[in-house]
């Protein structure tokens, strides 16, 4: 494909699971081919190909209220500086203006810089951290909760309904969601980390309580997408080992429809929401 081309976006469907996995891995993300399907399934994803190589993707994912999460966006190193995420980001948004929806999504600062322009106002700042080797000790098993108790408490912080998402995750292998005294979570394998969230809670010590007790029940590394302005909650989890990987905007395109009436201590992750 030429530098002068311009090679068509095209709708992914769910036999693209596994390219979306390949550039995603290559972008050294968390994603597992189940979360590719949960785009391909119930969402929009566009792709450019390079012959039968998928070489780009952008995904827009409708959550209730008229709004949608645009995430998913990669280039593979061989197509980068083409305008390629430009086009699959434009053609999400205008998927988004069709049909009345307000678009979010989380950026890395560089990709903030590129979505300002574009008409996005940012919202939330969020941190993601990781432990690499949990000190797994006896511990009390973990209490665990129902969909139904997260899925309610997800909706007061999020103001979505995002109770298919959560269900989809807590079905997979190996997931669980725990709760202690007025903390509830949700925990499911990724790629090459296990995640943590949504996380919601009463204040911070629930929140940290709850983080340590998952902690101690885990070997593998963990990820965690906190709200930055939970600033006692960051500083719980870096006193005990975690370390900050990036940080990520929050942005929205379009009028707010929805407002959370309190906030999450993590978020199911950036490309998620």
């Amino acid at each position: 494909m030429g530098a002068t081309e311009a090679p068509p976006a095209l709708k992914l469907g769910v036999q693209d699971a596994i390219a979306g996995l390949a550039l995603s891995t290559e972008a050294h993300w968390n994603q597992t081919e189940e979360d590719w399907r949960i785009f391909l399934r119930d969402g929009i994803v566009f792709g450019i190909r390079d012959g039968a190589r998928l070489v780009a993707t952008a995904a827009l994912l409708p959550y209730s209220g008229n709004n949608a999460w645009i995430s998913m966006v990669l280039v593979s190193a061989t197509h980068r500086r083409r305008g390629l995420a430009t086009r699959l980001v434009d053609a999400c948004l205008d998927t988004a203006r069709k049909n009345g929806l307000t678009s979010w999504l989380d950026a890395t600062p560089d990709g903030a810089a590129v979505y300002g322009p574009l008409g996005f106002t940012p919202t939330l700042q969020l941190r993601r951290l990781k432990l690499a080797r949990p000190a797994r000790a006896e511990a009390p098993p973990l209490s665990l909760a129902t969909l139904d108790a997260l899925a309610m408490r997800d909706r007061r912080a999020s103001g979505f309904d995002r109770t298919a998402l959560l269900s989809a995750f807590a079905q997979r292998p190996g997931s669980r969601i725990v709760g202690t005294d007025g903390a509830i979570a949700l925990l499911r394998d990724g790629r090459t980390a296990r995640h943590i969230g949504p996380l919601l809670a009463d204040d911070t010590a629930a929140a940290l309580a709850l983080v340590d007790s998952i902690v101690r029940s885990e070997t593998s590394p963990l990820l965690l997408d906190a709200v930055a302005s939970q600033a006692a909650f960051l500083e719980g989890l870096t006193a005990s080992g975690w370390t900050v990987e990036r940080p990520f905007q929050r942005m929205r395109f379009g009028p707010a429809t929805v407002t959370g009436k309190e906030s999450p201590f993590a978020v199911a992750g950036p490309e998620f929401g």
